[in-house]
């Protein structure tokens, strides 16, 4: 079954036939994290780095934002059963879809540094990225697998 991620939310599974999907990754970012023994796993879509520009809308829905999505987001997978330990990071988008463009506010640039930045402070690796660019991706992560891949301008990519 297609579990679908929506803009700004984060989807988790342990249901053996699940492929978790998120569209439309521009400056936002796609988090896909799978435990392969526990064989569950989710993917986080955060559009905006810092929730201190709305801590309104960061109580709300706090996957808007970096800062509070990611470790609300790794709060919920260990709370259903994901092991820290066996964890496999994969993360996509981070372009600048301005075509070419100044792209003064760099908002997938700063989320992408935000996150790593949080990775790194957790010690926790990332395994696979594509960021950057400018083209918009699709990311799906398959729950009993843990393949992720992405469709990026009708190519389809193993990450």
């Amino acid at each position: 079954m297609k579990v679908v991620v929506g803009v700004a939310d984060m989807r988790i599974s342990n249901q053996p036939g699940d492929v978790v999907v998120t569209h439309a990754l521009g400056s936002c970012l796609g988090l896909a994290v799978h435990d392969p023994q526990g064989r569950i796993g989710g993917i986080l879509h955060v559009m905006l780095p810092q929730s201190q520009i709305n801590p309104e809308k960061a109580k709300v829905n706090p996957y808007m934002f970096v800062d509070t999505g990611v470790p609300a987001f790794f709060n919920e997978l260990m709370a259903r059963g994901a092991v820290r330990g066996r964890l496999v990071v994969k993360l996509a988008g981070g372009a600048n879809v301005q075509g070419g463009q100044e792209d003064r506010f760099a908002i997938g640039k700063r989320n992408y540094l935000l996150l790593r930045k949080m990775l790194w402070k957790n010690n926790i690796l990332v395994k696979a990225e594509e960021v950057g660019g400018s083209s918009p991706r699709t990311m799906y992560l398959d729950v009993d697998s843990g393949r992720t891949w992405l469709l990026v301008n009708g190519q389809e990519k193993d990450l």
